[in-house]
């Protein structure tokens, strides 16, 4: 029996990768475009002439250079520390037996239930207020009111766990008879078994991280020279003509997806494997 083709189906595919590929083709052309064509009734998605100076242009006014150094330092820093607490904790509430561990656990599932914008005050107060901080603002005049807030991930330990629960119980206790101690095993067997998932916490984290905007504009208003990319494009926009405005902005957003695209390109290969396998097992 012949099998029938799913034309829907690919209809479907087809219709949602435009959905979701244009908007990003329209900032891309949008930033090679003059003001005329900005300007003009008729929408073209493709420029008649491809303006490479508003890029520099871009990068003249935004002080790319100090952005993209606060941006890579604090997501980098963000990203690693998650990684480490992440996996720390999945394995001590998976394989380490002590009271409570399914009551912390449950805590930790509790804080992802929350939004985000609930503990922008009170993490301001304790980054501003932190004790033995002795420079005017405290940690919040720090790179470091930047990386600390952030710096434990309530899914990640949720999806650290999940995935090492796969790991037999078996072979860490064999470890155990070896004389080999927590810390060992959990670097020498648990890591290099939990890549997949730790790369795919990477590029969620590395991400989210990267397009973090309101609390870094909060921190913005304590030290403008902490500045990320994202609040440099939002103050890009109250500074230029309005005519210029959309053109170096999306150069701006262009040359700032290149990080990200970078990492998803070395992490990729391990993406689709921990998405699958993070969330099967009970």
């Amino acid at each position: 029996m012949k099998q029938k083709t799913p034309w829907l189906a690919y209809v479907i595919i087809v219709a949602g990768v435009i959905t979701m590929v244009f908007p990003f083709l329209d900032m891309v052309f949008t930033s090679f475009k003059g003001p005329a064509e900005l300007m003009s009734v008729r929408y073209r998605l493709f420029p008649a002439e491809f303006r490479f100076s508003n890029f520099e242009q871009a990068i003249r006014s935004l002080n790319m250079g100090r952005l993209f150094t606060n941006s890579l330092i604090v997501s980098f820093s963000v990203t690693g520390l998650v990684l480490l607490t992440s996996t720390l904790g999945g394995y001590a509430l998976t394989k380490l037996k002590f009271p409570g561990r399914d009551i912390i656990f449950r805590f930790v599932l509790a804080t992802m239930m929350f939004p985000a914008f609930l503990f922008l005050i009170p993490n301001f107060y304790i980054m501003v207020n932190f004790p033995f901080v002795n420079i005017d603002g405290g940690l919040a005049a720090t790179r470091w009111a930047l990386i600390l807030p952030f710096s434990v991930s309530g899914f990640g330990v949720f999806l650290m766990r999940q995935f090492i629960m796969g790991i037999p119980d078996a072979l860490l206790d064999a470890a155990r008879i070896d004389g080999a101690s927590e810390f060992r095993i959990f670097g020498q067997i648990v890591v290099p078994m939990t890549l997949p998932a730790l790369a795919t916490l990477a590029i969620f984290t590395f991400i989210n991280q990267w397009n973090e905007f309101i609390w870094a504009l909060l921190i913005y208003t304590v030290n403008n020279k902490l500045a990320t990319l994202p609040v440099g494009i939002q103050m890009l926009q109250s500074h230029l003509d309005p005519t210029l405005t959309q053109a170096l902005v999306s150069a701006g957003l262009t040359i700032s997806v290149v990080p990200v695209f970078i990492v998803f390109i070395f992490l990729q290969k391990y993406y689709v494997k921990g998405l699958s396998l993070s969330g099967l097992k009970e």
